[in-house]
């Protein structure tokens, strides 16, 4: 929520600040900017120190930035002195969101037995989208209060974090893997995720596809706006795309717990994702298309988000025996990286219109036709790339197959041995 508070009203926000629409759209880019150095470290908190310290300190840095734009605009009456301070707060915000963004992965790799872990990764991981989607709600019905809004409930979360997260693992390891998960030095599972073929591909490709979303809820107001759509449409938009998002999701991450299908999930769900990008890309030019508009970003939805969580454990299935949080957190230092490329590629691919009588942006209204097209055509490209290339055996999976073997075999073979002795004991 704190990400994407100003995405939905880009042009009040601007007017609110007296900036321009670049210097906003910096308000959701700061966050990925600042994600791809913390990310390194996140990942080795999460590993050595732990989930418990990890999650606490995101919740007070999250609550902390929140605070800090409602009482830093609420005081500040200067135009001059307001956007450096929401900045301030939403870099605050942007420290914190490796450190909660990558700890479902870790989650479900200590606290949930195998065929558990994809349902509680989605669950886990899907809070993310649920904070887009409350952020496509709150802001355009509640902008003149919504820095209010957003600070009340991290204040809440951070007392929760605090007294409630009381250790980083059960008492008892749920899985052969979670008795040794992040068993690989830093360093060493660093430089085993660099030789591996499967998750050079896996993070260049879901990496992208991490980056065509981040493009799509960032500027959504802004592409709609142009052929009249108000920001409550692109709200709602927004919100269909994430309540779609989660069902797919939901769907998905109980399908591949029976079938860990995890390979063949990702390959169709990534094909249809491209369609959907393609149909975006011609539908958001058309103006008064408002079902159409809104049944492809409800399909864009469906089949993009629930790629996430799934993605997040085949990561760490190609690439065990390296720790959870160091194999999706590189994935997701991927996706930041990609963000702000696209982000700053298609915004230097708009062009200022002369004339649009139907915008509803305010003062500036840019074309974004080529925009568009070549977020489609990046989408298509790399989901070519993962459907012809990806291969992989699951690692992990096969690890606790062989755990298992081994300790039935020892039981049968101590059973065997047990069983003269009671005989003896018995005559």
């Amino acid at each position: 929520m704190i990400w994407l508070t100003f995405a939905p009203v880009a042009n009040q926000s601007a007017q609110y600040l007296d900036v321009t629409l670049e210097e906003i759209d910096w308000l959701s880019l700061v966050f990925m900017v600042v994600a791809i150095p913390l990310s390194f470290v996140t990942t080795w908190m999460l590993d050595t120190l732990g989930l418990r310290t990890t999650l606490i300190l995101g919740a007070w840095l999250n609550m902390l930035g929140a605070l800090l734009r409602f009482l830093g605009t609420l005081g500040a009456e200067s135009f001059k002195i307001r956007y450096p301070i929401v900045m301030l707060g939403q870099t605050l915000g942007a420290l914190a969101q490796p450190l909660i963004i990558f700890a479902p992965t870790k989650l479900a790799a200590l606290w949930f037995p195998d065929h558990q872990r994809a349902t509680a990764n989605m669950i886990a991981s899907m809070a993310n989208p649920l904070g887009i989607l409350l952020a496509n709600i709150i802001s355009p019905v509640m902008a003149k209060t919504s820095l209010l809004a957003y600070a009340v409930p991290t204040c809440i979360i951070c007392f929760l974090a605090t007294l409630g997260i009381r250790s980083s693992t059960p008492p008892t390891p749920p899985s052969a893997s979670a008795e040794t998960s992040g068993s690989e030095p830093f360093i060493q599972g660093i430089k085993l995720l660099l030789r591996n073929r499967a998750y050079l591909i896996l993070l260049l490709c879901f990496g992208s596809g991490i980056g065509v979303f981040t493009c799509f809820s960032t500027l959504l107001d802004q592409i709609l706006c142009v052929h009249g759509y108000t920001n409550d449409f692109a709200g709602l938009c927004g919100a269909l795309f994430i309540v779609f998002g989660i069902i797919g999701a939901g769907i998905l991450g109980l399908y591949v717990d029976k079938t860990k299908k995890f390979i063949e999930a990702i390959k169709i769900n990534m094909s249809f994702c491209a369609v959907a990008c393609i149909a975006f890309s011609v539908v958001s030019l058309m103006p008064r298309q408002k079902a159409a508009v809104a049944a492809v970003c409800s399909f864009f939805g469906f089949f993009g988000f629930s790629i996430y969580p799934v993605a997040m454990e085949l990561s760490v299935e190609c690439s065990y025996p390296v720790g959870e949080a160091t194999s999706a957190g590189l994935v997701f230092v991927s996706g930041q990286v990609q963000s702000v490329l696209y982000i700053v590629l298609l915004q230097a691919l708009t062009k200022r219109l002369a004339d649009s009588p139907l915008s509803t942006c305010g003062d500036v209204a840019l074309s974004w036709r080529v925009p568009t097209m070549v977020m489609a055509g990046l989408c298509t490209l790399f989901t070519c790339c993962f459907l012809i290339f990806f291969h992989t055996r699951y690692r992990r999976l096969e690890a606790e197959e062989r755990a298992a073997f081994g300790s039935r075999e020892s039981n049968s073979v101590s059973g065997t041995e047990r069983a003269p002795i009671v005989e003896r004991r018995s005559c």
